[in-house]
């Protein structure tokens, strides 16, 4: 590990909340080769960078977790988005610092050294213990205004598929074992990482950040390899909040979270509750536990925007398109509180052409929108 909507209108720029405000957003500003991302933001005047930071800097969070950045070990990504588009004068005035900020490993193009897909070779992506050209692709990173408790935080990028207890193992057309049982008894379940990390607050309360990216359950064939692992990537942390025995992070301590203990689940899950392609509603393993605050999963607090209501509406679509997370029509991206966190608002920050809002063109600068509630702690 290395250091490193309700729609708001500009009168509300510099409004420091009573509440803590908490945020998703996939940027999709992963590259294709190893470097490319400080290549990219080194400079200042890269149009999806600024329109990416235009964003953060309109919503404002204290707390948010960036997806599909690349990770280096240097941080040095990390540092140039927050100096060279956050703090830049020259996008306006509204600029944001954020004093805390990390940057974690990703199994994602860390080759296995396992012919996981059969073919006699054992190369990236595909023999990769996450899908990715290079180590850290995909990657994600954390920007706070409150400090983090560096004596705890837990990963779990380590932890073997085979080691959860009746584990979704893909299976075959003929109902036989997907994977040969050597590297299935080796691979990894985190696509990327699954990361607990634990915030400092102004009144002394520890807060448990969630972090994950589970695998999209697509790009796979008949076994549904990909679903099955979005569905236990989703489950680890179902788990973990019930303070499951099994669960052992990469530093050799077992079990989950304890009792009573704040928690934000966070990150681009790849799971829709009603659309989409996931394995048996993955997700519901989640919205549907009673530890996660109800209003937020499923109830009248779900983040929610006019954008998704007004133009994303697809033909055959179950779920609200007000609650979409993406451009592509579907709810895959969450910040979900504990059952005992008092909520005070929530939004997708999606406006609608002439609100007087930032505006955003569909597909830029992500396919992904951000995500955010407003939070307090009992």
């Amino acid at each position: 590990l290395l250091s490193s909507c309700g729609l708001f209108k500009k009168k509300d720029l510099t409004e420091i909340h009573a509440s803590m405000r908490v945020a998703t957003y996939n940027t999709s500003l992963f590259q294709r080769n190893e470097g490319g991302l400080i290549e990219k933001l080194s400079n200042d005047k890269d149009t999806q960078a600024m329109q990416v930071a235009r964003v953060i800097r309109h919503i404002r969070p204290d707390i948010i977790l960036l997806q599909e950045f690349d990770y280096d070990k240097g941080g040095t990504a990390l540092d140039l988005f927050r100096t060279n588009f956050l703090t830049n004068l020259a996008l306006g005035a509204d600029t944001i610092q954020y004093r805390y900020g990390m940057a974690f490993p990703s199994n994602t193009g860390v080759v296995s050294e396992l012919d996981i897909n059969g073919d006699g070779k054992v190369k990236a992506p595909a023999d990769a213990f996450g899908f990715g050209y290079f180590e850290g692709q995909y990657g994600f990173v954390i920007l706070s205004r409150y400090p983090f408790d560096s004596a705890f935080i837990r990963t779990f990028q380590q932890f073997l598929w085979a080691d959860m207890p009746g584990a979704a193992m893909p299976l075959d057309t003929t109902g036989q074992p997907y994977y040969e049982k050597e590297v299935w008894q080796q691979l990894r379940l985190s696509s990327k990482n699954h990361v607990d990390l634990t915030v400092s607050l102004p009144k002394g309360e520890m807060l448990h950040l969630l972090l994950s990216h589970p695998t999209p359950p697509v790009f796979d064939g008949p076994e549904d390899r990909n679903g099955c692992r979005n569905h236990d990537e989703i489950r680890l942390w179902k788990d973990y909040i019930h303070d499951a025995s099994y669960l052992v992070d990469d530093k050799g301590i077992a079990g989950g979270l304890k009792a009573g203990s704040h928690f934000v689940i966070m990150g681009d899950m790849n799971a829709d509750p009603l659309d989409g392609d996931s394995k048996d509603r993955a997700i519901l393993q989640l919205l549907e536990d009673k530890k996660v605050h109800q209003g937020v999963a499923g109830g009248n607090l779900v983040p929610s925007s006019e954008g998704g209501k007004m133009y994303n509406r697809r033909k055959n679509d179950k779920g609200d398109p007000s609650w979409d997370t993406s451009f592509f029509g579907l709810r895959v991206d969450y910040v979900l509180p504990d059952a005992g966190s008092k909520i005070k608002a929530s939004g997708v920050f999606w406006p609608v052409t002439g609100s007087n809002e930032l505006e955003i063109k569909k597909g830029a600068p992500s396919d992904h929108l951000l995500v955010w509630i407003d939070m307090e702690l009992p």
